[in-house]
């Protein structure tokens, strides 16, 4: 048997060709895929480099945020302790130690706020800062006023040149007329938030006025007296509030836009009842699908005009009753806020008891209005309105609505020389105003108001007391101005009024008055 390696040989050269022939195809799938792994190592570079970029950017931004987390939360501790009447920890008293704890702090929680509430608390605080007013509580209070320069020129002769309400017949040898300026109706406000007290929000707010007489000496023409004009505190929940104070009649809501005259409104002897008086009143809501239905009624301490020595005071007839004066009045509202509109009914009982022991029942019934009207205006930011009331009664002269002095520019008070004869003539009145608002800046407001007495009663009680004649039986205003506000806090107002005062015999006394008002609001 013959022994060849011609097998064995053959197989290991046909193994080493296809192991020569798999390391060329591995060779050439390794050059060819050479360049593609080269374009993706760039990318992925320049990708790493971007990023780190970013990184870095935002451990920056990162930093500069926790410097103004950190002056942020020190100006919120700042306003909050001095506002609950503690130590306040400043910049300077802090010591390094504390800082540096402050910003391990931070530091070690992520910040929880972002960019909007960044821009509201921030907004928060300047706002805190700027309304606080310093206050032995520590609640909020707000100052608020306005000042007001007022000019006038009267033709005729009218019962007082600041606030004339009728016009009077010129005395022998006076001037045709007058010219003159004044600040007395500059007024001062203060309001205040305060605690939650059974479940209601309570608030009050009061403001003055340099209205309150004419001091003597030089210049008093000018200057003036401070007054109270309304003191009231607020007790509201959701459906009911409770108002107490020196308050403006509840039953009398509307008042004719004016700046000429503040310190008494508009029509208060043609027909507008408006006095300040102490009140204590109940309003309760009711939401139905139409409208919010609103019952108030309350207790009113009704002030009569009185010519008293400085520091006296006398009961007044409603005092000298025991009893105050009742009223109640109900409305339909409307419920958007941006076209105000209601429409009510008021009914007031007044006992009153005059000297020599002579009783009388005053009582009043009132309608007062507001509404909109041609709504297709506000979609061009304008609007229309109306508004007024109109009263019936009698013995409602503490209110005024009618004229409270004689044709011969002589005073009088009801109380004692008239007596009751006076509460017992029907008195009767009305006004009302068109408002046109052009816009923000821009009003018209025209408006006419007359207030008067039944003429044939004054004629025969006149026959009883010879004072009731020197009392005027109809008053009548006309008014007409326009409001400019070229900033929110600025004001000109120029306006034209025409009085006619009408005597119980004889020709109407009348009196026109051109004025310019000029305001200031904080």
């Amino acid at each position: 048997m013959t022994f060849t390696a011609k097998g064995p040989l053959r197989a290991c050269g046909y193994l080493l060709f296809c192991l020569l022939l798999a390391g060329i195809q591995t060779a050439r799938g390794q050059s060819s895929a050479a360049p593609i792994q080269a374009e993706n190592q760039a990318d992925l570079d320049t990708k790493l480099r971007a990023l780190t970029d970013s990184l870095e950017q935002t451990r920056v931004e990162l930093s500069e945020s926790r410097a103004e987390i950190l002056e942020l939360r020190g100006m919120l501790e700042q306003v909050l302790k001095r506002e609950g009447g503690q130590p306040v920890v400043t910049a300077e008293s802090a010591t390094p130690q504390s800082a540096q704890a402050a910003t391990t702090d931070v530091e070690a929680r992520p910040a929880q706020i972002g960019q909007d509430d960044w821009q509201i608390v921030t907004a928060r605080v300047a706002e805190l800062e700027q309304d606080k007013v310093g206050s032995a509580s520590r609640y909020r209070v707000k100052l608020s006023g306005l000042v007001l320069l007022n000019l006038s020129g009267v033709s005729g002769q009218v019962d007082n040149t600041d606030v004339p309400s009728v016009a009077t017949p010129p005395p022998p040898g006076a001037a045709s007329g007058s010219v003159g300026a004044s600040l007395r109706q500059t007024i001062l406000g203060l309001s205040g938030l305060g605690p939650e007290i059974f479940g209601a929000n309570t608030s009050a707010n009061v403001q003055m006025d340099f209205f309150g007489g004419l001091p003597a000496g030089y210049g008093s023409e000018t200057s003036g007296l401070m007054r109270l004009r309304v003191a009231r505190i607020r007790f509201d929940w959701t459906n009911t509030s409770v108002v107490g104070g020196l308050d403006v009649p509840f039953f009398s809501p509307n008042t004719p836009t004016t700046y000429l005259t503040v310190a008494e409104p508009a029509f208060a002897a043609s027909g507008n009842l408006w006095a300040w008086a102490p009140t204590i009143r109940v309003e309760h809501r009711f939401d139905t699908s139409f409208s919010q239905i609103k019952v108030e009624a309350g207790f009113i301490d009704v002030p009569v005009y009185s010519d008293q020595g400085a520091g006296e005071r006398t009961p007044s007839p409603g005092e000298s009753s025991r009893q105050p004066t009742y009223a109640i009045r109900v409305s339909a509202n409307g419920r958007d806020e941006n076209l105000p509109m209601s429409f009510g009914v008021s009914g007031i009982f007044s006992p009153q008891t005059f000297p020599g022991n002579s009783r009388v029942s005053g009582w009043g019934a009132v309608g007062d209005w507001k509404f909109p009207i041609l709504r297709r205006l506000e979609l061009n930011g304008q609007r229309l309105e109306l508004s007024g009331q109109m009263f019936v009664g009698r013995g409602l002269d503490g209110f005024g609505g009618v004229p409270a002095i004689s044709a011969a520019a002589e005073y009088y008070d009801f109380g004692v020389p008239v007596t009751s004869t006076l509460e017992q003539i029907t008195m009767f009145g009305g006004w009302t105003q068109l408002k046109y608002k052009l816009n923000s800046r821009s009003e018209f407001n025209v408006a006419a108001g007359m207030g008067g007495r039944n003429s044939s009663e004054m004629r025969q009680l006149g026959d009883v007391n010879s004072q009731v004649s020197y009392l005027s039986p109809r008053n009548q205003m006309f008014l007409a101005n326009y409001i400019f506000r070229p900033r929110s806090n600025l004001l000109l107002s120029p306006e034209f009024r025409r009085l006619r005062t009408y005597p119980v015999t004889g020709a109407a006394a009348i009196a026109n008055q051109f004025g310019l008002s000029a305001g200031y609001l904080f």
